[in-house]
């Protein structure tokens, strides 16, 4: 399970938070029930868990993300009200979840869980170029046992710059335009923004706005949507 929000940037250009809330595994340490030539009886070893189902998801979110959540996150004035955003595996469980009821409202924080839109991929911001950034990395470090793996994407993970994943959550903000002007149709090309280019040159946005005529089309479009219900 990785977890990350979008990176904070200080006037002067520095990064103030990563963003980066962290990256929790689903292995087991399990002893090695024989000896071979790799190890002997005993032995610790790191072991995917049998099943990530809701039983494994819930533990993970509530054991390790909200104590990341809240260790982490960046100073704020009143009440934080986060929104935590997961794709649709049928493993992932509900706002409603009666354990999840129990633990999303502590010490200031209240944490909303979400789903992105159906069969949507480039809105989720992992899918959209994040673990891909991240796999490119672990490549480089050929890992060989489960252990090993790992370790290599928790340290991938760590590497990975800053400005990298700040890029990622200004290329979802361009998808959501793209969205928009198909009509919510994700017959549409992912878009390519010289992010780098604009940044060079000092232009580029904090924010992606969408254009005025495609809020107009797209409100349109619900109200006709809404009348005929």
């Amino acid at each position: 399970m990785v977890a990350v929000a979008r990176p904070r940037w200080g006037q002067d250009g520095q990064c103030e938070w990563d963003g980066k809330l962290g990256i929790f595994p689903f292995t087991d340490a399990v002893a090695a029930k024989r000896t071979s030539k790799n190890r002997v009886k005993g032995t610790i070893e790191t072991k995917p868990i049998k099943s990530v189902n809701q039983i494994a998801t819930r533990a993970m979110l509530i054991n390790y993300l909200i104590p990341a959540i809240k260790e982490k996150w960046p100073p704020h004035e009143g009440e934080k009200v986060i929104y935590i955003i997961q794709d649709n595996a049928k493993a992932h469980i509900l706002q409603n979840d009666q354990e999840w009821q129990q633990h999303y409202k502590q010490d200031g924080f209240t944490l909303i869980l979400t789903q992105q839109p159906a069969n949507s991929p480039d809105c989720n911001i992992l899918d959209l170029g994040f673990f891909r950034s991240i796999q490119s990395l672990m490549h480089k470090k050929m890992p060989k046992t489960v252990e090993d793996l790992s370790g290599a994407v928790t340290e991938a993970y760590n590497e990975l710059h800053a400005k990298t994943l700040s890029n990622v959550w200004m290329s979802l903000q361009y998808v959501g335009n793209e969205i928009l002007k198909h009509k919510g149709d994700k017959n549409y090309q992912l878009p390519h923004n010289k992010k780098n280019i604009l940044e060079d040159e000092g232009n580029l946005p904090e924010q992606v706005k969408a254009p005025r005529w495609v809020v107009n089309e797209c409100k349109q479009l619900v109200d006709e949507w809404r009348a005929n219900q």
